[in-house]
């Protein structure tokens, strides 16, 4: 099994998703979000989608009470970067200079955007 964390389903992604948004939930608040209905078989795909997460160590489980509580593991800007990079990989030899390019150019950036990635560029570049 690879060290780093996998990436997830559309269906594990709207599981973390709520996980950032609102921190530690239960198997129960996360079946009743994404199905407000709560049949049996609902709840099983939704611990099913758990099981998968963690074994991706995308989100631990708190197992010291009686109801278990999950929480992510990765924030949602690791998340983001692991799966940006990983896409490099396959698509550009791991360059992220094309998506970034892209991004640039295809997208307005306003002032502060700018200065933003400015100042990000100047501070790693200074600590290599």
């Amino acid at each position: 099994m690879s060290t780093q964390p996998q990436s997830a389903s559309e269906a594990e992604l709207a599981i973390l998703q709520m996980l950032w948004d609102q921190g530690s939930l239960t198997a129960r608040a996360i079946r009743d979000a994404l199905y407000p209905a709560g049949t049996a078989s609902q709840h099983g795909t939704v611990q099913k989608l758990l099981q998968r997460l963690e074994e991706k160590r995308l989100i631990e489980r708190n197992r010291s009470q009686f109801v278990h509580v999950f929480r992510a593991s990765v924030t949602r800007s690791e998340y983001a970067g692991r799966q940006l990079e990983q896409l490099a990989e396959k698509l550009t030899d791991g360059s992220l200079v094309p998506f970034l390019t892209h991004l640039v150019e295809a997208r307005r950036l306003s002032a502060r955007e700018r200065k933003a990635i400015r100042d990000l560029l100047d501070e790693t570049g200074s600590s290599h």
